[in-house]
């Protein structure tokens, strides 16, 4: 079974940047649709971008033209880059692929401070 692990969350004052990595344990984002969740205590997980094998990306419309999403398929390794953040952007991230089974990642920890 494939294990997703996310990692580069952090505090971040408004205004700066993170970047978010998932790495794979097995052969995934060449063959499935991925992506990045967030979630809020007390709300449900949404999606933030996804990607898929090919490289077509779909983003939120709270994110578009801040996030970029993107893989290395060779290094099995999925990024979400975040600029501008906003406090509104507070949340755990989970990454996600999906190939007949559905696979998280146990989230990182993302807060921007005002």
């Amino acid at each position: 079974q494939v294990h997703l692990v996310e990692s580069g969350g952090g505090l971040v004052q408004a205004g700066g940047s993170l970047r978010l990595s998932c790495v794979a344990s097995g052969r995934i984002f060449s063959i499935a649709t991925s992506g990045w969740y967030r979630q809020v205590p007390g709300k449900e997980r949404e999606l933030v971008a996804k990607i898929t094998s090919g490289g077509v990306t779909v983003y939120a419309d709270s994110v578009k033209g801040r996030f970029t999403i993107s893989k290395d398929n060779t290094r099995e390794t999925l990024y979400l880059q975040m600029n501008s953040l906003k406090p509104e952007d507070t949340a755990v991230y989970y990454c996600n692929a999906k190939k007949i089974l559905i696979y998280w990642g146990q989230g990182t920890q993302v807060t921007v401070s005002s």
